[in-house]
């Protein structure tokens, strides 16, 4: 069966994960790890893509990413994916792919699923044991919006601006939400939406994301579709 093109909105965030092929460690150290980062702020600027949270863990990157063109996305991330591969294969002595196979993605509705997700990404490195807390992690947005460390290529989403009225109002707020956590069904539905390639949202967002692509947005029912007379 063929695979569906990647769902790619101008205008929409988009939850994207990529991993490391078979599931490898993609960095080794902080030096790998910038220089991700810096090719990830030079071709966001040049494709015109917001970069609203990241996360770099040990074999995979979680991103939220707002394109402004339909192709920005795209060839932000296979910019970003060859020139990293480039890198790595250099000064790690290592040859062939470095990434598993297609980064996987999904357009999420902002005002019900932003936040959430951004909590997610941030808290992935408690999740995995690698920090007891979002902030003992260096290579998360966490930081950033907790008021704690600046990140010149970050873009915050305009919902942060409900966050409060104040900087120190929203780091407040940025910080509580995270520290409360997402449920394990949002969890499944941020991961398996990003794998499966499917819209992130309510009723009305789907069908308007439908509206503007000829690509599936959603699952399909099981079973044979009902006939109608």
């Amino acid at each position: 069966m063929a695979r569906q093109p990647r769902l790619s909105i101008a205008g929409y965030p988009h939850h994207i994960i990529q991993r490391g092929n078979n599931r490898q460690a993609i960095f080794h150290t902080d030096e790998d790890r910038k220089a991700y980062l810096a090719w990830l702020s030079e071709y966001s600027q040049q494709f015109d893509v917001a970069i609203h949270a990241f996360v770099l863990m040990d074999n995979h990157t979680h991103l939220l990413l707002t394109p402004t063109t339909e192709l920005g996305l795209s060839r932000l991330m296979q910019s970003v994916g060859q020139r990293y591969t480039q890198s790595y294969n250099y000064f790690h002595k290592h040859t062939g792919t470095v990434w598993e196979g297609r980064y996987k993605s999904t357009v999420v509705q902002s005002d019900r699923y932003l936040l959430a997700c951004m909590a997610y990404i941030d808290l992935n490195p408690v999740r995995a044991g690698m920090a007891s807390d979002p902030a003992d992690y260096a290579w998360s947005t966490y930081r950033h919006y907790a008021g704690q460390q600046i990140q010149p290529l970050v873009t915050p989403h305009e919902l942060m601006w409900t966050l409060g009225n104040t900087p120190f109002s929203r780091e407040k707020s940025y910080r509580e939400l995270v520290h409360a956590g997402i449920n394990q069904d949002q969890q499944r539905m941020l991961t398996d939406s990003a794998f499966k390639g499917w819209a992130l949202g309510d009723d009305a967002f789907t069908a308007a994301i439908q509206s503007s692509t000829p690509r599936r947005v959603t699952k399909q029912n099981a079973g044979r579709p009902t006939q109608t007379i």
